[in-house]
């Protein structure tokens, strides 16, 4: 939806001429973008298109909802450390021989 609504977005002084993406060899040529926002949105729509994640309109090929728990249908259990001094989080273990919390990145004792 963002990417479709960029197709359109001009900038003052910014519009330009460059070459139609996704069309064959035979048939190339130019267009007057709005913005080179415009043009990297029809860039990406194009390259996401040939990818099979979206059309060339810039709409899914299929329902993007929430991703789903990979086969098994359980998440991955969270590692269970002392609490962190800065963030308070249970996440500090030892990484390295030193004091890691995974959550905020605090680096303690190490040794």
């Amino acid at each position: 939806m963002k990417l479709r609504k960029l197709l359109n977005y001009a900038e003052p002084l910014g519009h330009f001429m460059a070459f139609v993406p996704g069309l064959p060899a035979n048939e190339r040529r130019q267009q007057v973008w709005p913005s080179t926002v415009a043009y990297l949105a029809r860039l990406v729509i194009h390259r996401y298109a040939m990818l099979g994640v979206l059309d060339e309109q810039g709409y899914p090929v299929r329902e993007m909802g929430v991703l789903e728990n990979p086969a098994g249908g359980r998440a991955s259990a969270e590692l269970a450390g002392r609490p962190c001094p800065e963030c308070g989080n249970p996440t500090v273990i030892k990484k390295d021989g030193c004091d890691f919390c995974t959550a905020c990145g605090y680096v303690g004792q190490c040794g």
